[in-house]
């Protein structure tokens, strides 16, 4: 009868209406719930790698040198650029062998107002002498720092880049630190450790907020070569190992756990040792190869370190693997 089909059919209107409501709901869940696995914030690259050679291209960015005040006065530049408001620590700092450096500790903070907020870092200058080349001829010349300095700034970079398109929930401050890669690698001083990461020393005794406290900070060095893999680094599992596992398992779901090896590495004074020792959780996200004789990838400390060997796809696994952890906060 037609008052029965038609009952029957508002019946099965509102049974399908009610299950496509609830297939759309149980779609929408899974996206939420599965948030963390999806990539909705594209990291390129291909944009990192152009910001590697950026820096690159004004030379060996040595303190005291034009190559590193004009380098600088870029990163500042970006900074401003991206819609940071920047800070810019102009420290004169001694040196083991007695030289003074023009040393300037570079920071972007983005959402300032923000109270909740994370730091990454990575060091922008280069080391003054090729000391490990192969070739003892060239153990005084500068070297380049393609991927010891610039690729961790070319990331960081491209991820202020980001933050300007589109602000994370959680207040973000990049940190390019000076004077890092000046120390004594003879072994000849004393207290050879507290020779390298100058910038961050100061840095750390002289935040540029006072009371700064990040809840943690994620240090990159040598993020850039081809055939990269980052291990656990000692003293980050020592200080922090739940950023550690939290970084590692988010490099796994965003499809790069081939990069972010889940094995234990050595030990490297880097910039995050002394932000450790100042009471801020700190990890280092750097490139280590145990087998090598110098222990990282072929070219540290040589004047080989240079733009043929930089990696688009490494930048993007640790770039991209960042991102997505920093936006699900």
């Amino acid at each position: 009868m037609t008052t029965g089909k038609s009952l029957f059919f508002i019946l099965l209107l509102i049974i399908l209406a009610g299950s496509c409501s609830s297939t759309q709901s149980s779609k929408q869940e899974m996206q939420e719930n599965d948030n963390n696995t999806m990539q909705t914030i594209t990291f390129s690259g291909d944009s990192a790698y152009d910001f590697v050679k950026a820096q690159c291209d004004f030379g060996p960015r040595v303190p005291n040198t034009d190559a590193h005040r004009l380098c600088g006065d870029f990163l500042i530049g970006k900074l401003k650029e991206y819609g940071a408001n920047v800070i810019v620590q102009a420290p004169v700092l001694t040196a083991y062998d007695g030289t003074k450096l023009n040393a300037r500790n570079i920071i972007g903070e983005f959402s300032p107002e923000k109270k909740r907020r994370i730091l990454l870092l990575a060091h922008w200058d280069c080391r003054p002498w090729a000391d490990s080349d192969p070739n003892p001829a060239n153990h005084k010349k500068p070297v380049m720092g393609a991927n010891d300095g610039a690729s961790g700034v070319g990331v960081l970079l491209e991820m202020a880049r980001l933050f300007h398109a589109q602000q994370p929930e959680i207040g973000v401050d990049i940190l390019f630190v000076d004077a890092e890669d000046w120390g004594d690698n003879s072994g000849t001083s004393t207290d050879s450790d507290n020779t390298w990461a100058l910038g961050t020393q100061y840095w750390t005794a002289n935040p540029h907020r006072p009371g700064y406290r990040p809840i943690y900070a994620i240090l990159l060095d040598m993020v850039g070569a081809a055939g990269s893999q980052f291990s656990r680094e000692y003293f980050s599992m020592q200080y922090a190992p739940a950023m550690v596992k939290e970084v590692w398992d988010a490099a796994e779901r965003s499809g790069y756990g081939s990069y972010f090896v889940k094995r234990d590495g050595g030990a490297i004074t880097d910039d995050h040792v002394f932000i450790n020792q100042a009471g801020i959780p700190a990890i280092d996200i750097i490139a280590m190869d145990l087998n090598s004789p110098n222990g990282f990838f072929p070219q540290w400390h040589t004047v080989d370190d240079t733009m043929e060997h930089i990696d688009k796809a490494t930048l993007k696994a640790v770039g991209q693997t960042l991102t997505n952890l920093i936006y699900s906060y």
